[in-house]
């Protein structure tokens, strides 16, 4: 079970009585601005971040300083709790009329609620407040909305740029969001003006480049990007690494690392060079060039999460497990934080068979990265789960999923969770729950579906899986774990034959011991003994530990030598 200090435990029964109390006093007027703060720093301590974030609200609404509120707004924000971030900012603005950074929060906040004319028309009060001009400031957004639904933050930008038609920075920022938003047509489009409206605007043509290859013409990319290099006597050397970057997505590593040696021998000391330089090398396993490079990296001072992350890769690929866990552990912030400290715990459970030193290592992490402790919660979560700790991991799970009722993630895991307990029913539920709130997702649909057809003994939920597991197959068509359920499914529904087929074309390009399973028993049901031992025997020298595959001979060849 997870243990708890003494002070702990008091600060718990504390917030008990407070959060008790709470709507009693309220009413009385009995709560002012301090009490709500100390009330959300006890609840930080005891991990209660929307009850923190609430409290932070709370207060807000008790002074009348646009500063408290500004700092409600952060701290709701940075957690990712987003209505209460929007209750604060509204605040934060009323107390100060033109204040842009609380009516950027707002005009964010509301589009992620889904009030996209309110967000809009704060936008533009945004282009009116600025001092610069007002289509240049578009291109501010591109930073700001990439953080949201690419298709609604596309239509928006859009419109926000309609009245400067003239305007290359308005049309390159479209072009940027519409790539996102996979326009790729409009992306082409609006990038090629933003170069006819400035010609010698070399980020435009270093964009409109990018957006060939992403409308697949990939030779045309590169030898449009090429040409910038090759007419210019002096080339600039963020042309090279685009160039670079372009080699990159299709494979020529060795022609883009020629392109970065060519930018640190004008400028040895890029940062972004050696970072691109020293990724090369990784994704090439030259792993001991890579090594120096990212060990350079780090001497800049820049991209310090990169370096150490990679440097932890590299360690980890060796088999050097402290030193790997050392490393992981030092990725405080970016996009690798998360992977890292999840990582890093892992090998500190499995391999150093230290469990408790890996829940403690997670902890330390969400002390020191606020923004990343709801992720921790999830991590604590599939790690207890992995060390067969199911009831402990379901507490974690229940709280991340109310602190993020719309994770995709969050409900799935939750559900495999419950089937790994067994509790088939509650499973089924929970993957529901995840099919309706997801309804475009083939993840999901295909997690209801395979598990309906996996565990249930239901005809009638047998042919609903096969409904689910096409709607899914029609959205991510090439999936192999997908093809596996319609397999699977066509199985259960008496169809061996076109089971076989799709379970065959499922392993060619998944090499799994499930998939590999389910052929073993589909050729078997064929009366193919042969060819099913013969399968059976490959998977388990593959994976000879497997407990499904294990199942599968006990049950089909129990009695074979």
């Amino acid at each position: 079970m997870i243990r708890h200090t003494n002070k702990d435990f008091a600060i718990a029964i504390a917030l008990l009585f407070a959060f008790a109390t709470l709507d009693a006093d309220a009413q009385d007027g009995g709560l002012d601005y301090d009490d709500y703060v100390e009330m959300a720093a006890e609840a930080v301590q005891v991990g209660e971040y929307l009850a923190a974030a609430r409290n932070w609200v709370e207060a807000a609404e008790r002074s009348e300083s646009a500063d408290d509120a500004q700092k409600a707004t952060r701290f709701a924000y940075s957690f990712g709790f987003d209505a209460e971030a929007l209750q604060a900012a509204e605040r934060w603005l009323e107390l100060d009329r033109d204040n842009e950074q609380a009516l950027i929060y707002v005009a964010q906040l509301q589009l992620r609620d889904g009030q996209v004319r309110q967000s809009k028309r704060n936008f533009k009060r945004v282009l009116k407040l600025s001092d610069g001009a007002e289509d240049e400031r578009l291109l501010s957004f591109v930073s700001l909305l990439s953080e949201e639904d690419p298709v609604v933050a596309y239509e928006l930008l859009r419109d926000l740029a309609k009245p400067y038609k003239d305007s290359a920075s308005a049309h390159y920022a479209v072009a940027v969001m519409a790539m996102s938003a996979d326009e790729i047509d409009t992306a082409v489009e609006r990038a090629k003006a933003a170069v006819d409206l400035d010609p010698e605007w070399l980020k435009a043509k270093l964009l409109y480049g990018r957006t060939l290859l992403f409308a697949g013409k990939e030779d045309e990319a590169i030898d449009y990007t090429a040409r910038i290099i090759g007419d210019d006597p002096d080339p600039d050397p963020e042309a090279r690494m685009e160039l670079a970057l372009l080699f990159m997505s299709v494979g020529r590593n060795d022609d883009a690392l020629s392109q970065v040696n060519q930018v640190l021998l004008e400028q040895p000391g890029r940062a972004d060079a050696l970072r691109l330089m020293a990724i090369i090398n990784f994704r090439e396993e030259r792993y001991d060039a890579a090594w120096s490079d990212f060990e350079d990296l780090l001497s800049t001072r820049r991209y310090t999460s990169d370096a150490l992350f990679y440097l932890a890769r590299i360690s980890d690929i060796r088999e050097e497990v402290d030193r790997a866990i050392r490393l992981y552990a030092g990725v405080k912030s970016g996009p690798n934080a998360v992977p890292a400290q999840r990582r890093a715990s892992a090998l500190m459970a499995f391999e150093n068979d230290n469990p408790e030193q890996a829940l403690a290592m997670l902890d330390s992490f969400a002390q020191t990265s606020p923004s990343n402790a709801i992720d921790v919660v999830l991590a604590k979560a599939q790690l207890l789960a992995s060390m067969d700790r199911y009831d402990d991991s379901m507490v974690y799970y229940d709280r991340f999923v109310d602190f993020r009722p719309n994770s995709e993630n969050g409900l799935l895991g939750r559900a495999e969770l419950l089937l790994r307990m067994d509790r088939i029913d509650d499973a089924i539920a929970q993957y529901r729950q995840s099919a309706e709130r997801f309804p475009e997702s083939a993840t999901s649909l295909n997690a209801l579906g395979y598990t309906l057809a996996d565990r249930s003994t239901s005809v009638k939920d047998w042919q609903e899986a096969e409904v689910l597991i096409r709607k899914a197959l029609d959205k991510d068509p090439d999936n192999a774990a997908i093809i596996d359920s319609m397999g699977w499914v066509l199985f259960r529904l008496g169809q061996p034959e076109a089971a076989l087929v799709e379970l065959e074309r499922a392993y060619a390009s998944f090499d799994d011991p499930e998939v590999a399973a389910h052929i073993v028993e589909v050729l078997h049901t064929l009366q193919r003994t042969d060819e099913a031992m013969t399968m059976l025997e490959s998977a388990e020298e593959k994976d000879p530990d497997n407990e499904l595959l294990e199942a599968v001979r006990q049950r089909l060849f129990r009695d074979a030598d």
